[in-house]
């Protein structure tokens, strides 16, 4: 079972679409950097030292006041700081032991950081509302069945606000996943880099399953989710107050300095300031929410009325759009399966559309991450006037690349 996403990336490809030196990157804002951010960063440029491991005083406590302003109190001495959420997220599975269990799709840079370190990964169907958790019988299943194989389960990573599919897991849903995982003796991992990226965050519930199992679960979001430029690595991870999450996160500090996994002093001064959330910070990453939300619903609603399927997008700057209506037609361009649509589908659109392999979903399946950003223009002044304008959508370069999408899938039928 752990071989079952290998399989799926085994295929010949172009060199240029290699299963992880070249896999998609998270979902860019595809906005200029703030200037009050650029402004904290060159103030700090003269700080030549890199900071502890696990990140400084003020970054820490800055991570601590994030976290406590999103009603998951900690003190600095349970929070941990690395230069990006790949270093950080194999750290701590470093630090828990035993087999990995994760959602079915899943971000493309989850199971590298498993294979990396030598575990088994083994990836379980989400439910059909939403993405980022996995299916809690599914789960109980597959554990179950690993266990009876020789397995070792020990460690569950979900995401409540996710990346493919742009979903937020319901607070039912994620419950019933947790307390499958807990009964099993698994522990957990929440991924929360985009939950403050909400398209609509008066009508959305999001709910952390650090609120749920305060005692299993260790809580990481990488800054470039809403805070940061994503070109700045810095991440953070709240660790359990117990005994236990004391010792993940010393071993999680081990193996960051082994690593030598340590932030820049610059960007720990940046990330510092972005953590506080100041009011031009702060704004930022709401209006960006706001504009990014605006396009993605618009371009649901064209991939839907080309006959395409996906899930209303909720969060992020994306969404997994399912061509499967579209089979006969794509199969007459010679498109068979994920590997095929993405690059049909990134020739068609002039940019890239990774397909549901990179996520380790299924290859017979036809499926894409599409982006929002590249439809926001193509200069900085173009994304800078979608980001100010009332409606978005009624700007001309907007209103162009929306109908160059939509074009890429209506012609399809």
């Amino acid at each position: 079972m752990a071989e079952q996403a290998v399989g799926t990336m085994r295929r010949t490809a172009p060199e240029d679409h290699g299963p992880v030196r070249y896999a998609p990157p998270a979902p860019d804002a595809g906005l200029p950097v703030l200037p009050e951010l650029v402004a904290v960063l060159a103030a700090a440029a003269g700080r030549s030292a890199p900071e502890p491991p696990g990140g400084g005083a003020a970054v820490r406590a800055a991570a601590a006041g994030f976290w406590g302003r999103r009603g998951l109190a900690a003190p600095p001495d349970r929070v941990a700081a690395a230069p990006g959420a790949p270093a950080l997220l194999a750290a701590v599975i470093a630090a828990h032991g035993g087999d990995v269990f994760l959602p079915r799709p899943c971000p493309a840079w989850w199971t590298p950081q498993i294979r990396l370190l030598g575990r088994h990964a083994y990836h379980v169907p989400t439910p059909a509302e939403c993405g980022g958790v996995p299916d809690p019988y599914a789960l109980l299943e597959t554990v179950r069945r690993v266990r009876a194989e020789g397995g070792d389960p020990g460690l569950l990573l979900l995401s409540v606000a996710d990346d493919p599919t742009a979903t937020v897991a319901p607070p039912e849903v994620l419950r019933e996943a947790c307390e499958a995982a807990v009964f099993e003796g698994l522990a957990v991992v929440s991924d929360e880099t985009w939950r403050d990226t909400l398209h609509r965050p008066h009508d959305t519930v999001l709910v952390s399953p650090a609120e749920m199992c305060p005692e299993e679960v260790t809580v990481l979001a990488d800054l470039g989710g809403a805070l940061l430029p994503g070109g700045w690595p810095a991440a953070v991870a709240r660790f359990p107050g117990t005994p236990r999450g004391e010792g993940l996160r010393a071993r999680t500090l081990d193996v960051l300095t082994a690593s030598g996994a340590l932030l820049a002093a610059p960007v720990a001064a940046v990330a510092a300031h972005a953590l506080d959330e100041p009011g031009p910070v702060a704004g930022r990453s709401r209006d960006a929410a706001r504009l990014h939300g605006r396009i993605a619903a618009e371009a649901h609603r064209l991939l839907l009325a080309a006959g395409a399927l996906a899930l209303p997008p909720q969060a992020g700057r994306h969404l997994y759009a399912d061509l499967s209506p579209l089979r006969p037609a794509l199969a007459r361009r010679g498109v068979g399966d994920a590997l095929e649509l993405e690059e049909f589908l990134g020739a068609r659109l002039g940019r890239p559309a990774p397909g549901a392999q990179r996520f380790a979903d299924e290859l017979g399946a036809l499926r894409v991450r599409l982006d929002t950003a590249p439809l926001l223009g193509d200069t900085p002044e173009d994304r800078l006037a979608a980001l100010a304008a009332e409606d978005p959508l009624a700007l001309p370069h907007v209103s162009r690349s929306l109908a160059t999408l939509a074009s890429a899938f209506t012609s399809l039928t």
